[in-house]
């Protein structure tokens, strides 16, 4: 039962961890590109892995075993840990981060070029 719980857990861990991970690397390359300035600094991607690392160990290391996980067949070695299943997860998610982000962050980018506008003329 345990073993099962702790394999279950390591596979939520890295759904939650490469869904923030492929985010915030998307976000950064794509601002860089975009904006010519990274909207999450280096210092800034270590305090997310940092915060996110911790809450989801801990998160997960305090989920209790149920009866439920030993009416499960258990997993074989070649079982892969990332399933199909996973992967469709961690893009569907990644996308809908992505797009909630990136929609903030060309609102916030349009705002501030119509208040430099408007600043400009202003001085005119």
């Amino acid at each position: 039962m345990w073993g099962r719980n702790v394999y279950d857990s390591i596979a939520k861990f890295l759904q939650f961890q490469l869904t923030v991970n492929v985010v915030a690397v998307i976000v950064a390359f794509t601002g860089a590109c975009i904006t010519q300035d990274s909207p999450l600094k280096a210092v800034q991607m270590l305090w997310v892995n940092l915060i996110m690392d911790t809450l989801a160990s801990l998160a997960l290391a305090t989920e209790p075993p149920t009866e439920a996980l030993l009416l499960r067949r258990p997993y074989g070695r070649d079982h892969p840990l990332l399933s199909g299943t996973m992967l469709r997860n961690i893009l569907g998610h990644a996308l809908y981060q992505l797009l909630v982000i990136f929609t903030l962050l060309f609102a916030a980018l349009q705002r501030a070029q119509r208040a430099q506008a408007a600043r400009r003329e202003e001085r005119l």
